[in-house]
Formats: structure tokens, sequence, C-alpha cells
């Protein structure tokens, strides 16, 4: 039987810690919209506190996650593991969107040394926090990042990329507001 938290204890954050990917979850408020699930890899998820995460948004062919939590803050996090004991917890919350143009990107950024540029930082207001088996969870062996991603960034100089980011990831597949082009 799963456990419902308040907050992430410190035997959640070492099991968050140890994972090498997890699921980012997001609905828009209409009943027709789509339902967007996303994995994410690299270093790109923090602990801020026991109450408060954020990822990196490096990027990527949709928008939806960012338009979503725009529209109504609404994401749930999961992550299971593929070695070891056989558990998931999921992270409920309501989320802010700071996209490369906000002010306060670049202190976020701190938090990923690693990284040169990125679409967005997602954080979130943990509302729960829950683990639960995973006993249906594969198990499957960790062999590397993939690098494709990163290379396309490398492939654009940083403003071409940005101007990349602002004309393919202005409105989600629904049509809702994703990236907007900030007014100078």
């Amino acid at each position: 039987m799963g456990k419902i938290y308040t907050e992430i204890t410190p035997k959640l954050r070492k099991f968050i810690e140890d994972q090498h990917m997890f699921f980012v979850a997001t609905a828009p408020l209409t009943g027709d919209g789509h339902v967007n699930v996303s994995p994410k890899g690299y270093d790109s998820f923090r602990i801020l506190d026991p109450k408060t995460v954020c990822y990196l948004d490096y990027g990527g062919s949709g928008i939806e996650t960012h338009a979503h939590v725009l529209e109504n803050q609404r994401i749930t996090i999961m992550f299971c593991a593929f070695k070891g004991k056989a558990d998931i917890i999921r992270l409920y919350g309501k989320g802010r969107v700071t996209a490369f143009y906000d002010d306060g990107f670049d202190e976020l950024m701190k938090l990923f040394p690693d990284y040169d540029r990125a679409r967005a930082i997602i954080s979130i207001d943990l509302t729960r926090v829950t683990d639960s088996c995973g006993f249906a969870v594969p198990f499957m062996e960790y062999k590397g990042e993939r690098d494709q991603l990163r290379r396309s960034h490398e492939h654009k100089s940083v403003e071409d990329w940005y101007e990349y980011r602002l004309s393919k990831n202005a409105e989600s597949i629904d049509g809702l507001p994703g990236l907007v082009r900030p007014v100078s």
C-alpha cells in the first residue's frame, strides 16, 4: 500500500536523486484537450527544499507542459525504479514557468552549471507526495545519456537557438500559448 507524504523526506530524496529519468504529466483545462506525458533525462532535476522542486526544460519539439502550466499550474512528476526495489514516487503540485527571457531565469540556470541554455525552468510547489509499488516496472540497465539533443543545440548559436524556440514553440497542439516573443 502506498503512502502519502506532506513533503520529500530524506529517504524519498535519495530515491529521486538515484534515478536517471523521470516523467512529467500535465493537461489543459478543456476536456477535449490532449493530456501530455514527457520523459526527461540528463541531470535536469533539482530538489530545492522538501516542498519545492524544479527541472530544466531543455527544449523539444512540443511546448505542451509549458503551455499547460501557464494555463492551470497542474503538474505531476513521476520517478520509477528500473533497478533495485520496485518503487514509484509521484510529486503533485502547482507549477511555474520561468522562460529563458523571464526575470530570474539566469539565477535559476545556476542550478544547472553543465548547461548553457534552456527553453525554461519549471518550478513546482508540491501539494502531495506519494510512493507506491512499481511491481510491473521492468528491470532495465542504464547505459548512458543520448547526446542527440545536446548536439542539436550546439549546432546553433545561442541567439539562433532562441529564435528557433520562439518560432517553433509559440503554441501547444491545443492552441494554448507557449513561448511568447518578448516586446523590445
